[in-house]
């Protein structure tokens, strides 16, 4: 049984036909995710970035839950390595997504991570609601959250192919 507490994680990889210098450009723009996802609406800098620190300001909307607003932090900037963000309080996120980039000699494969938790989400509240259904609300969403990384990690491609 896959249980909120436990983290669950949903994890997607693409190989890009371009250098992580191009592919790096556009995952460390919080932007371009919102540009292919039925969920992320916007989100952009509150300041300047990337770096760590930074601060990246969304907004999602789901039918189920209508629309919030997010504050995430960037916790990793490695440059062409590594971009993490922790939405919520960065000691007790609500989530943490990262991307990582692997120059390969076609080209970059490029991982997108996400992790829910520990902190109360939409998700956690969902579940006090229903908690014998803890584990399929837990599934349903990481089920959601692997077709938007898809959709994200498609998009970036075709943007960093492009180029």
């Amino acid at each position: 049984m896959v249980r909120y507490a436990d983290r669950p994680t949903a994890t997607e990889t693409i190989d890009i036909g371009a250098p992580p210098a191009t592919v790096w450009t556009l995952v460390s723009d919080p932007e371009v995710p919102a540009q292919f996802s039925t969920e992320l609406q916007s989100a952009s800098w509150s300041d300047t970035g990337p770096h760590e620190g930074a601060v990246i300001v969304g907004t999602n909307f789901h039918e189920a839950r209508g629309t919030w607003t997010t504050t995430s932090v960037v916790t990793v900037c490695d440059v062409e390595h590594e971009f993490t963000w922790t939405v919520g309080d960065v000691d007790n996120p609500t989530a943490q997504w990262s991307f990582r980039l692997e120059a390969i000699d076609a080209g970059t494969r490029l991982g997108f991570r996400a992790v829910m938790g520990p902190g109360p989400s939409g998700v956690s509240s969902f579940i006090e609601k229903r908690p014998d259904l803890e584990e399929e609300i837990v599934a349903n969403r990481l089920a959601m959250w692997s077709e938007n990384m898809r959709r994200t990690l498609a998009g970036v491609k075709q943007l960093a192919e492009a180029v």
